[in-house]
């Protein structure tokens, strides 16, 4: 069975967004990271404690994203679950973020689809 076109355009819609987490996380590194470093105390603490849990968040979620986008394109079913779970979490980034999660959960959910993936690991 041929590749379904929409399964490149949901890949490289994670790929896209991966990127963009990777340029957020270098935005803490450069911004962030040096006004935090210059407080004293409980205010340092809480702000560098803040921000590794926002760089781990992004870093973790842009890796999904990347390892879902090539599960997609090699027809592997795993990679279809790492996108369903990565348009899960792309539901919070409201509108377009929620917008586009619902089209690709919707679509990876089809029969035809599933169908793929099945044929695609024989």
């Amino acid at each position: 069975m041929r590749r379904p076109d929409e399964l490149i355009l949901i890949a490289v819609w994670e790929f896209v967004t991966a990127v963009g987490m990777l340029i957020g996380i270098s935005t803490i590194f450069i911004f962030a990271f040096p006004e935090v470093y210059d407080l004293w105390g409980l205010e340092k603490v809480a702000g560098m404690f803040g921000l590794s849990v926002g760089v781990m968040i992004l870093f973790i979620s842009a890796c999904l994203a990347v390892v879902g986008g090539i599960g997609l394109l090699t027809g592997k079913e795993w990679g279809r679950v790492l996108s369903l779970v990565y348009a899960t979490l792309s539901l919070l980034r409201i509108p377009f973020g929620t917008i586009i999660g619902i089209l690709v959960i919707v679509y990876l959910v089809k029969p035809k689809v599933k169908e793929y993936f099945e044929t695609a690991k024989k």
